[in-house]
């Protein structure tokens, strides 16, 4: 008997100890399960931004390369959750400012056009920020925000665009849900900002690049050629759009006379005087200007009839008279002559429109100069 239930004993013993080791390995098999899809996941994960990098350094504008940027944020990262924001920064306040975003509610409105408390930190320390729960962080004063954005977040992550030591932009995705980003994904979106920096500042440096091909190197006006080729676009768009347009095409009274008397220095000094009071003026009417050739200047103005450019045309006209220019230490000003012409109403294409408009300007100049006539 006793020797039977030792038996028994020993069995059972045994058959717990199989189960333990099988427990063990079954638990071994389920991490390393769990490890390998985790690894092909990162494995997919960086095989995609591998190709994304490759379509960034394709791209050489700025509109492209940013949204390149949110789009693979926002679903490599993310997985298309929540919400990403590029805020770039502006060369003239230094502040952020919201570029682009990518949102699952495609209904949401983004208030905070200059970036949030979270933003400003990033800003501040130059450093990436990642946040599992607002409610838990004591950095961050949240009452302050709901004053300001009506959207819930609850967890985030942010990082610089940096280049060179220049601060360009934050890249950032929050949600509204707590604890949907780790530091893995913080990882992630450095790595994606570090490529983006340098991106960027491409796309910058291509931007200059087509702007100095573009302006004329005297007066940063448009050069005859990029205007020719506004003209035609904004005359299809006005006939197809039943939307006026009107053009101004102004050359300097006696300029021949500035040069004789002051140098073809001070005659520099007039044509950019005039560049930077027509361009100041006309700033509120989204003008395309264009040194047209020696002192002839051309102006388009979208959306505006011909009544209404002659009205504009008698302003700048008056004021261009008014304005003092200093010449070798004496006082002087200049005059325009202006014809205007609109399209549709003068004509429909760019050929017969700037026609109409040097008919018009040459008509100003055979009845005194200093004036505006009308096609």
């Amino acid at each position: 008997m006793w020797r039977d239930y030792k038996k028994r004993h020993d069995s059972d013993f045994k058959i717990q100890n199989l189960e333990e080791k099988i427990n063990i390995i079954i638990d071994q098999n389920s991490n390393e399960f769990r490890n390998k899809v985790a690894l092909q996941e990162k494995i997919s994960r960086y095989d995609n931004l591998k190709n994304s990098i490759e379509k960034i350094s394709q791209n050489l504008t700025l509109d492209s390369v940013a949204d390149i940027l949110v789009t693979v944020s926002f679903s490599l990262v993310s997985n298309n959750k929540g919400v990403c924001i590029l805020y770039l920064i502006d060369s003239s306040t230094h502040k952020p400012t919201l570029f682009k975003t990518r949102k699952e509610d495609k209904n949401l409105i983004i208030k905070t056009k200059e970036g949030d408390m979270f933003d400003l930190w990033v800003l501040k320390h130059t450093s990436p920020l990642l946040i599992e729960d607002t409610r838990k962080d004591f950095r961050f004063d949240l009452e302050k925000m709901k004053v300001h954005e009506e959207r819930t977040v609850s967890s985030l992550i942010s990082s610089p665009l940096i280049s060179d030591s220049k601060f360009l932009g934050i890249l950032r995705l929050d949600n509204s849900q707590a604890g949907s980003y780790m530091q893995h994904d913080l990882r992630l979106l450095a790595t994606i900002c570090d490529f983006g920096a340098l991106a960027l500042e491409n796309s910058e440096l291509f931007q200059k690049t087509q702007e100095l091909a573009i302006r004329d190197g005297l007066t940063a006006l448009y050069t005859k050629g990029y205007f020719l080729d506004r003209l035609k676009e904004e005359c299809k768009r006005s006939v197809r759009q039943n939307e006026a347009l009107s053009l101004l095409m102004l050359d300097i009274d006696y300029f021949k006379n500035y040069n004789d008397k002051f140098g073809h220095t001070a005659g520099d000094i007039v044509l950019r005087s005039l560049s930077q009071n027509i361009s100041s003026f006309l700033e509120e009417h989204t003008p395309v200007i264009s040194r047209f050739g020696g002192e002839e200047f051309c102006i388009i103005l979208p959306r505006i009839g011909k009544n209404k450019a002659c009205t504009i045309a008698e302003q700048l006209r008056a004021r261009i008279e008014n304005t003092k220019i200093i010449l070798r230490r004496q006082k002087t000003h200049i005059s325009v002559s202006i014809g205007v012409a609109s399209c549709p109403a003068d004509a429909s294409e760019e050929e017969q429109l700037i026609y109409k408009a040097d008919r018009a300007m040459y008509e100003a100049k055979q009845k005194g100069r200093n004036l505006v006539v009308m096609a």
